[in-house]
């Protein structure tokens, strides 16, 4: 059984991704490159560092890359952060968790400001051990630098101690690295196809329908 439990944040427990795949479609745009909504949806999971890659030449991104992730930030800082809401179940799953005795963290890929927003939005302060963002790994999903940063600061834990729950295949893929199994959440908007594929154990709703097959599910023991 897990002594730990790592949760990705935005689309997991907090209802973000389409807000982040506006904002990256609006600095797009504002940096004078149309991709379509879809396309750009489909990435949401990554770091900028992974992300501007896969629309812009490295000769676009050597000149202005750094600027436009710091563009995005802000324009999501200023005017989508509000906007974010949590998931059923959230705060709810993750106090079980805690009160079990089990170690919880949240590792994402975005900003530390974001990440601290969220952590009072959910009421989870009291239940977490730590968080890792983007400012501690040097590169971003699905690359597995934020998981192994966050294995590495918990008390006492390996990576074969470990859980964690996401909902995109980028997070999959970036535990499976490190061998550490997922648990995946349809809640961030990809296709359950999509997260098997990747390599999730397996797919719940969202926290809430996780937290009601508990006993039943890899955090109660169960594969």
């Amino acid at each position: 059984m897990a002594r730990a439990v790592i949760f990705d944040v935005d689309g997991t427990l907090v209802d973000s991704n389409d807000l982040h795949a506006t904002s990256w479609k609006e600095t797009f745009e504002h940096y004078g490159k149309e991709v379509a909504y879809g396309e750009l949806r489909a990435q949401i999971g990554k770091g900028a560092d992974q992300y501007m890659p896969v629309f812009w030449s490295a000769d676009d991104l050597e000149r202005f890359g750094k600027e436009m992730a710091q563009y995005k930030d802000q324009l999501f800082l200023k005017k989508y952060l509000s906007r974010t809401k949590p998931f059923p179940g959230a705060k709810e799953l993750i106090r079980r968790i805690h009160d079990e005795g089990k170690q919880v963290a949240l590792a994402s890929s975005s900003k530390s400001e974001v990440i601290d927003y969220y952590i009072g939005l959910l009421g989870i302060k009291a239940f977490i051990n730590l968080h890792t963002t983007a400012d501690q790994a040097k590169r971003s999903k699905p690359y597995p630098d934020i998981f192994a940063v966050t294995v590495g600061d918990l008390e006492g834990i390996t990576v074969k101690d470990c859980l964690v729950v996401g909902d995109a295949p980028f997070d999959v893929e970036a535990a499976n690295k490190l061998s550490i199994g997922t648990i995946a959440l349809l809640c961030g908007g990809f296709p359950s196809e999509e997260l098997l594929k990747a390599g999730a154990l397996c797919v719940y709703e969202n926290p809430a329908d996780l937290l009601e097959h508990y006993d039943s599910s890899p955090l109660g023991g169960k594969l």
